[in-house]
């Protein structure tokens, strides 16, 4: 990659990184009410894109042998962590962390 290349890379990304961090302050200024699509999308798409995210990652799962069992375990500790806490990031952390020390841990000495 030349020189000029990689300036104009940099420049692509920086304001491809600004439009989308100031875009929707111009677009909706403070003081003025977003349309009523915009703020259903708002209530709606963290729902959506956490289910998209927990079916990536369980797209490959096999469940009908051992190899599940640390998946299934993992969703029944962040199930049961979220309707104790209800605290979204503390559930996927914990989660998160579960299922390493899982596979890492106790898989390792079966």
């Amino acid at each position: 990659m030349t020189d000029v290349q990689r300036m104009i890379t940099i420049f692509a990304v920086v304001i491809g990184t600004m439009l989308t961090r100031f875009l929707p302050f111009l677009i909706f200024p403070e003081g003025r009410k977003p349309p009523e699509y915009i703020t259903y999308l708002g209530t709606v798409l963290p729902y959506a894109v956490i289910g998209l995210l927990v079916a990536y990652c369980l797209k490959d799962a096999v469940f009908s042998s051992f190899h599940g069992l640390p998946e299934l375990c993992a969703i029944g500790f962040i199930v049961i962590l979220h309707k104790w806490k209800k605290n979204t990031l503390l559930s996927i952390a914990a989660g998160t962390i579960f299922y390493m020390v899982f596979i890492q841990y106790i898989l390792e000495r079966v």
